[in-house]
């Protein structure tokens, strides 16, 4: 059965989608299986992968209003093995409209269920808030990757993002883990970049992956042309980081399995 991975983290800016994005598409390179779930309305999964939200027609917002199967909102991308459910600007709607529903926060985990087997991962974008979508995207995931820049300001936020995800263990979703906190935008060049690294690795130990994504212009430039930094770039730093990060999360999943 796949595993349902999402991206958090409430901050803006600090790598939620470049993650999402390029970890799905260096696990396709590696022959997995991969889903990736844009539960952002800025749509900017969508549009990385080379898809325009205005022309989506049926994603996320459908999906989580059950209006249609998860199945049918799966499109392909030009990545190996990857695959999407887009999402459009429709989407900034569901919080209002889901609140009076029952099981309002099982909305996605239960339009998953039918497609879960079909892939051995599947990763959610959430949005930068700590709204109804990320709540339903925790509920419906199994861990969850914290994307963290190397800048100050990078902790603020992080303890009340802790206390949401202890809140959905307790409440909505007793399984979910935290997969591993993420450092990003790192510049070896900056003193800063090194204390929060520091500070971080001090923090938090062994839930820090072991890659660093580091700043690089290409994976800046990939997302304006709808294309991953693999497909992109392959050479660049920003591929390499990614594909490391990938066989650390694959390690990481494959001791586990082999454990269970």
């Amino acid at each position: 059965m796949g595993k349902i991975v999402a991206v958090a983290n409430q901050k803006g800016g600090v790598g939620k989608t470049t993650t999402a994005v390029n970890l799905s598409a260096s696990l396709g390179v590696l022959e997995r299986k991969i889903l990736v779930i844009d539960a952002d309305p800025q749509a900017n999964t969508t549009s990385a992968l080379g898809y325009d939200p205005e022309e989506v027609k049926l994603g996320t917002y459908q999906v989580l209003e059950h209006e249609a199967n998860a199945a049918d909102a799966i499109v392909k991308t030009n990545n190996p093995n990857l695959d999407l459910i887009p999402a459009q600007i429709d989407l900034v709607a569901v919080e209002i409209e889901l609140v009076d529903k029952e099981r309002r926060e099982h909305m996605l985990k239960t339009s998953l269920e039918a497609i879960k087997d079909k892939y051995d991962y599947i990763f959610i974008d959430c949005a930068p808030s700590l709204g109804l979508i990320t709540l339903n995207a925790l509920t419906a995931a199994d861990s969850v990757i914290i994307p963290i820049q190397c800048e100050y300001f990078a902790l603020e936020g992080l303890g009340k993002l802790l206390n949401t995800i202890k809140s959905v263990q307790n409440i909505h979703n007793p399984d979910l883990d935290i997969e591993g906190l993420l450092l990003t935008m790192y510049d070896s060049r900056l003193r800063l970049s090194n204390q929060v690294v520091e500070e971080v690795r001090t923090h938090f130990n062994k839930m820090v992956f072991n890659t660093i994504i580091q700043r690089n212009v290409r994976l800046s430039e990939a997302p304006s042309y709808g294309e991953t930094i693999i497909m992109y770039d392959a050479s660049s730093n920003g591929a390499e980081n990614y594909l490391n990060l990938a066989r650390e999360f694959l390690e990481k999943n494959e001791e586990i399995e082999a454990e269970a």
